[in-house]
C-alpha cells in the first residue's frame, strides 16, 4: 500500500502525512508492549484476589486443625501463616499499588507521550494497516469501520 492510499482508510487511526513506516512499526511495538504490561497487571490483581482468598481460609484451616486435636499445626498455621507477608513488608494490595503507581503509571505516560508526539496521538496505526492489507475489500464482515 503506498503512503497516499494509507491516508484516511480507518477513521483515527491512519498514518500521519510524511510518517514513515520504521516510526509506525516501533510505536505499534510499543503499543503491543503496553498490551502485555496491561496484562501483567491483570496478573498482578488475580495474585492479589487469590492470596487474599487463600489468608482468610486458613481462618477454617486453623478452627479445623483444633477442632481435631492438633492445636499445635493450629498455632503454627495461625502464627505462621495467617497475615504473613508475600514480600518483605508487603501484602499483595501493596505490591498491586507499587506496580500499578510506578511502573504502569510511567509505561503508560511514555506510550501516551509518544503517540502525541510521534503520530497526533493516534492509536494503533501499525494495526490498522494490517487489517487494511489483510482484508477482502467489499467481502461481508470485512468493512474498514462499523459504518462501511
Amino acid at each position: 500500500m503506498d503512503a497516499d492510499t494509507r491516508h484516511g482508510e480507518l477513521d483515527g487511526h491512519s498514518r500521519l502525512a510524511g510518517m514513515d513506516d520504521t516510526t509506525v512499526e516501533a510505536l505499534g511495538e510499543l503499543s503491543k508492549a503496553l498490551e502485555t504490561v496491561h496484562r501483567v497487571r491483570g496478573h498482578l490483581y488475580s495474585a492479589h484476589q487469590l492470596v487474599g482468598g487463600a489468608d482468610l481460609t486458613l481462618d477454617r484451616v486453623v478452627k479445623l486443625l483444633r477442632e481435631a486435636g492438633h492445636g499445635e499445626m493450629a498455632d503454627r498455621v495461625e502464627r505462621e501463616l495467617l497475615g504473613r507477608n508475600v514480600l518483605p513488608g508487603r501484602w499483595t494490595f501493596q505490591i498491586v499499588e507499587e506496580f500499578d503507581d510506578g511502573y504502569y503509571a510511567a509505561f503508560q505516560e511514555i506510550e501516551r507521550d509518544a503517540r502525541e508526539k510521534l503520530a497526533g496521538g493516534r492509536r494503533h496505526i501499525y494495526e490498522a494497516e494490517m487489517k487494511e492489507r489483510r482484508r477482502t475489500h467489499g467481502m461481508p464482515g470485512h468493512e474498514a469501520t462499523p459504518q462501511d
